[in-house]
């Protein structure tokens, strides 16, 4: 997959027409793009991608994405979607209104290109310059603002789904497996906890709250563990 800078990003006349009808007060998504500004250019991305090869959905655009699926508490089907079929997505991402969006799986490819690359700095230094420089931000006080900082911060998020995620794969196998030995030592909330795929939107916003699903996880965990290695443990489990 190549990338090819696609102009200036402007947002399309008839998008624009349509979107001030249908959200006269404006909405989240059109406040990203009206107050900030265009975050994002296709060209800061240009060494995440190769010369040549089939062409890239808009890097610039990609970056928006993850900024509107915070600000809605979105996952990457659901941040698809919006791209997919919200108006006001198409506006803030510049998009034409018949622009299918991109399917996505696309949204992890590109974080994994950030990763590889450790360009995750330059997107989050991208909106916090943006920010401050429209007064969104105050140089006072004692909120850290800094990239690193932030990208320390969401990285907790990403921890407490992939522990849930990682219990929740290890209970379906067992289920699978041996679901006799299971039904033994499941509590009754585990069905409630585990039955459906972790979100991180699904968790509480609160730090105390977080901690407190994590070290629950964390007793499920060892639990399970504790049953799966026991001497009397049934063959395959």
């Amino acid at each position: 997959m190549s990338m090819h800078p696609k102009g200036s990003g402007e947002i399309p006349a008839e998008t624009v027409r349509v979107a001030r009808a249908a959200f006269p007060n404006g909405s989240p998504a059109i406040r990203v793009r009206d107050e900030p500004g265009s975050l994002f250019t296709d060209e800061e991305s240009v060494d995440l991608f190769p010369t040549r090869g089939r062409p890239a959905w808009s890097p610039g655009r990609l970056a928006l994405v993850p900024v509107l699926q915070s600000v809605e508490g979105l996952t990457d089907r659901q941040a698809a979607e919006a791209v997919r079929a919200r108006i006001d997505f198409k506006y803030a991402l510049g998009l034409q209104l018949g622009d299918p969006g991109s399917d996505f799986s696309v949204l992890s490819e590109f974080r994994d290109r950030l990763v590889e690359a450790d360009a995750g700095l330059r997107v989050l230094d991208g909106v916090l310059v943006a920010a401050r420089e429209k007064g969104l931000l105050k140089t006072t006080g004692r909120a850290r603002t800094d990239a690193t900082h932030v990208l320390s911060s969401v990285r907790e998020p990403s921890w407490l789904e992939m522990v849930s995620e990682t219990l929740r794969s290890a209970l379906d196998a067992l289920a699978r497996t041996v679901p006799g030995r299971l039904v033994g030592i499941a509590e009754p909330d585990w069905f409630r906890h585990y039955a459906t795929r972790a979100e991180d939107s699904r968790f509480p916003k609160a730090r105390t709250r977080r901690d407190e699903v994590g070290s629950r996880v964390g007793r499920d965990g060892m639990r399970l563990l504790g049953t799966v290695f026991a001497a009397d443990a049934p063959p395959g489990t």
